[in-house]
Formats: C-alpha cells, structure tokens, sequence
C-alpha cells in the first residue's frame, strides 16, 4: 500500500478507469503546465493528466496550478474522470482517465532549473552528478533504484529463509591486508597508527566459519582506493557468501539459485546449470579470463600450419617457449571495416599490447590479400583459408609472438571488431542475450608485472589450492592451480570467490615463502586457523555491475544513488575536502603540500 501513513490517497501512476467517480487526493511534482488548461502530475509510480478548474468559484485554484513553476510540489484533491472522446493517449498507462482539480495546495516551489527532468534533454555526467537529488527524479534512475531494491530483498528471501543463511555486519574499521587492491586509510588518535577501510569483509567471513555460524551472508560494503579509472568506484556493494563443508561444485549451485530465484521477470529466465570454462581456456579461445560469449570470432591457432613455412618472424616467435602464431577471423570484415579501421586495430595493438599484427583478406574470387602471400603458394593459400574457415570478403588478424601477449591482443582486437561492426548496423551481440559462465582452474600465483621473478597471489593469499596440485605448491607453486572461480555475465565479471585454506600450516607457507609477506600482519587469522577451522568457502557478487547489466545501464554510476565521479569525486557535496590543522591536530597528522599547492595558498 504505498498510499498508507502519507497526506495522499493514491499514487498518481496506479489511478485508472476504474477509479472513475471517486476523490482522489495526490501529491507530486509538476512535470508539464499548458496554457493554465491542464499540467501533467508526477510522482515516483508515473503520470496523471490534471485539468484546471476555469469556473470563478475556483479561481483560487486555477490562478495556484496556472502560475506554480515546472517541478513544484503540490497537493491536488480532485474526481477522477474519462477523457473526452478522442483525447485519450495510448502511450500513457493513466491515458483513458483525467484527474478535475478541485482544491490544490503549493507544497514547495522550485526556482529556475540547471536542467530539464526529461530523459532526452541531453545533460553531461558531470552537472547530472553535482545535481544528482534533480537527476534522481528521472524515469530511468527512479526504476533502477527500485529494480536493484527488488533483486536485494528477493536475494534475502533465498539466502536467510530458503538456505538458513545469516545475515551478520562485518567492521568497516580494520587494519591492513597484504596483497590485493590499495585500501583508503583512516588515522587515529594513537600517534602513527592507522585503520584501514576493507576492500571485502574477507577476513571477517573466515573468522564467522571459524566461530560456527556455518552460513553467513551480507550485503556489503567494499571500498577500494584505486584511483581514476573508468567504470569503478572507490566504495562499492557486494553480495558477500560464505559456507563451511562446501566444495566449489556447491558454491555453484548455490549462485545460480539465488541468481534464479532473485532475476527479475521482466528480464527473462535464467537456464541453470551455467557452462564453465578452464582459465586456460579463456584466454586460448578468448583472450581473457572473462570472455563474452554471444558471438563468435574466436581465436585460432595456426603454429602448426605455419611452421614449416620459411617466414623469418614467424619462425622468430615459434623459436621461443611459449611462441604461438594465433588469428581471428572477422566475418565480412570488407564490407564493414574501412582501411582506417584496420589501422586503427593495429595501432591498438601495438599500442596496448607492443604486438605487431598481420592482416588477411579473402578477395571475391577466392585469393588472399596479405603481406604473408608471396611466402605462400597456391596450395598453401587454400590450406590457410581453410585452417581459418575464411569466406569471401572475411579479414582475417594473425599475431604471432608469446603465447599470452598474443591471446590478450588479439582479445582486445576481437572486442573493438565487434564494437565497429555494431557500429555499422551488425548485431553480434544480443543485448537481450544472457550468457552465463563458470570460470575456473585459474593459477593460484602470478609473477608480479613490476618485478616478474616474484609472486603474487591471482586472487587472494586465502585461496586453496587445487586439490591435485596440492604437492606442487611446496616443489613449484607457479604451477599450481587453484581452487578459485569467477562468474561472468556476457563478457563482465559479475562475481568471484573461492575454496579458502583452512590450515593454519598451510596459510603461513603461502604466505612467508611463497609470497614473501610479514604474516605477523595476519596472526590473528593464522592462529584462528589452528583452533579447529573447518573447511570453508565462498564467493562475493558485485552488485553495482550486476544491476547495471540487468538493466543495461551504460555505467555502474546509473545504478548508484549517488555515486563518485571518474575521478572519486562527490561532485554534489565536493568530498574530499580540505580539514583545517586543528582538526587533524588529535590525529598527529600534518599535511605537507606540494609547492605548487603551497604557493597558491
């Protein structure tokens, strides 16, 4: 009942012709006012036409609605009547029916307006955001606000009341966790000591198995300091899970229930199982650990067609370990890239990734255009169309080189291609389309890109390691595979989780000799880890993305009431801001400016 506790008697988007006869009273803003005739009233369910009195004995009325600027908030207390034959307006749900003003009352007036509250007034990011209370009134906001609501509670329903899940609050003041993305700091009044806000409630949920209570969740809050970059926030939400006695098979089930379960029907159904992938896998065929599977235009391997041809830099890039000669194939490439667009690609390439690429185009009588055709004969030709499946008109991008430089470029190419040939009036990629996938096996360490002969944890020093590559962890741990699985939803990372170690034994040696960290930062976990820790798992959904792809918003910042700017900026509210000496005095803290700053103070 949204009319219960409030001054009206129902919401201006749910009155129909079944109200017809009946006093109605409404409040909401005025989105449009013609000629003191009629104004269209909105609130946060939709629109109703309302017609001003012209009679005297309501001239009170007439001369209130007549003058209130767009955007006021009034009072209106009217009979709900049809429309005049012909005046109705099949576009609007509320368009056989009119609300006669009767009384009317000016709640608030709203003075001259930075911007129209109409979906197709073009507006920049940065004025919708420094007024983000105006733009919240929008049609689009208002829908994927309740839309996101909606899918929380539903997620409540199946974890607390279907799977006896609890839900428990976790601290947002901590400390330090090696490894893992930069945390915000927060100082103290203890001279040099700092907390430091979580990037998840990680630790916390370990400690929660470790404690008994088998199965908690939270809708968490994350907050990561990583600086300007596009598409993600400093603070953010997470569905946070974790179980104990679980496996990764059981994980699985469990997110595509609740996944099924909390999908809004005006969405579609989800198909469960979900299919998986090995990391391996993905980045052969995908050249990502995150591959959008709507569309084809795979990556393929022709080291072995091209071996036995004596071409210097292939032969070059065979010579290494891990050399590979690998292609995509883009259907009718010639009708829809132009020579700049090929360039484009290359230089992207080369750009991105220091990877040199070759192009192919089949020709309308079947040849090959390409700078490798004069180390080609005919026959060889022939072959190379059909180890690449070319048809007529397709260009075809080779890479050769190192086996990961190689799949990431050519990953890239293949989502830019995709993107100019949508351009073009192509569809490859269904947006109505919903494609699922398990992500899995990845290597439980990496090498560090500033220092490649160390190691770093691929998801987080927590992570178990596959059960068959146990012993590999102690002889060569860069061979080790984990127990680590992401979920992606058409080629973005919805979710990520794992299998935890539970061996305090274990946790210490990934931690001291592996990842050569200070485990004293940590000895409250490890020594948690030797009071009888059970095997536990769990996995946390970014919920922020999630919505933005459920309602195919073109930003995460569309699905957050009020979100930072690219760059972390409260542009409303101007956060951060400048405190003055005095009030960091308590916290030992001086600022030291950089001169530039210095100067213009």
């Amino acid at each position: 009942d949204f009319s219960s506790f409030v001054i009206r008697t129902n919401t201006c988007g749910e009155l129909r012709s079944a109200h017809v006869g009946q006093e109605v009273t409404l409040c909401g803003w005025i989105q449009y006012q013609r000629q003191g005739l009629f104004l269209v009233l909105r609130d946060f369910q939709g629109l109703i036409q309302v017609i001003i009195p012209q009679d005297e004995a309501h001239s009170h009325v007439n001369n209130l609605l007549s003058n209130a600027p767009v955007e006021s908030v009034v009072r209106v207390t009217g009979i709900v009547s049809l429309r005049p034959p012909g005046q109705e307006n099949p576009k609007m749900p509320t368009g056989d029916i009119e609300v006669k003003a009767e009384t009317a009352e000016i709640l608030n007036s709203c003075k001259k307006l930075p911007f129209e509250i109409k979906h197709f007034i073009k507006k920049s990011e940065a004025l919708r955001m420094q007024y983000r209370y105006l733009d919240l009134r929008s049609f689009q906001l208002q829908y994927n606000l309740r839309l996101r609501s909606r899918v929380v509670m539903k997620m409540r329903e199946y974890l607390c009341n279907l799977h006896g899940f609890v839900d428990v609050e976790t601290p947002t003041l901590f400390k330090r966790t090696p490894g893992g993305a930069k945390e915000f700091l927060v100082p103290s009044r203890e001279a040099g000591k700092f907390y430091s806000l979580p990037q998840s409630p990680q630790q916390f949920k370990q400690l929660l198995m470790v404690g008994g209570l088998d199965r908690y969740f939270q809708v968490a809050r994350c907050y990561r300091d990583e600086g300007s970059r596009p598409d993600r926030q400093p603070e953010f939400t997470q569905i946070d899970i974790e179980m104990s006695f679980v496996d990764q098979a059981g994980i699985q089930r469990l997110v595509e229930g609740l996944l099924q379960y909390s999908w809004p029907e005006e969405r579609g159904s989800i198909t469960t199982p979900f299919p998986s992938m090995t990391y391996e896998e993905a980045l052969a065929d995908y050249g990502t650990d995150k591959p959008d599977t709507r569309f084809g235009m795979k990556i393929v391997d022709i080291s072995d067609f091209l071996r036995r041809l004596d071409i210097q830099f292939v032969q070059n890039a065979l010579s290494y370990p891990h050399g590979t000669v690998k292609a995509i194939c883009i259907p009718q490439g010639v009708r829809y890239l132009k020579k700049k667009n090929l360039e484009s690609l290359k230089e992207s390439a080369k750009s991105q990734f220091n990877q040199e690429i070759v192009e192919i185009i089949c020709r309308p009588d079947g040849s090959l255009k390409s700078p490798l055709t004069r180390f080609l004969g005919e026959k060889q030709q022939i072959e190379l169309v059909q180890a690449l499946n070319m048809q007529v008109d397709d260009v075809v991008l080779l890479a050769a080189g190192e086996q990961k430089q190689v799949c990431s470029a050519l990953g890239r190419l293949r989502l830019e291609t995709a993107d100019l040939l949508e351009a073009d009036g192509l569809v490859l990629r269904d947006p109505a389309a919903l494609h699922f996938l398990w992500v899995v096996d990845f290597p439980l360490f990496l090498p560090k890109e500033e220092n490649p002969t160390e190691l770093e944890s691929a998801h987080h020093p927590f992570t178990a390691p596959h059960p068959s590559d146990t012993s590999l962890l102690y002889s060569d741990p860069t061979k080790v595979r984990s127990q680590h699985y992401d979920l992606v939803l058409n080629g973005n990372e919805i979710g990520g989780g794992s299998i935890r170690i539970h061996s305090a034994e274990q946790q210490r040696f990934v931690l001291e000799k592996v990842l050569k960290e200070d485990s004293e930062v940590l000895s409250h976990l490890l020594e948690a880890l030797e009071f009888g820790a059970p095997p536990h798992g769990g996995i946390a959904l970014g919920l922020d993305r999630l919505i933005s792809l459920i309602v195919d918003a073109p930003s995460i910042r569309d699905v957050i009431a009020f979100p930072k700017s690219f760059r972390g900026r409260d542009l409303m509210g101007n956060a951060p801001d400048y405190v003055t000496p005095e009030e960091l005095e308590p916290y030992h803290i001086q600022v030291s400016w950089p001169l530039e700053e210095k100067e213009a103070k």
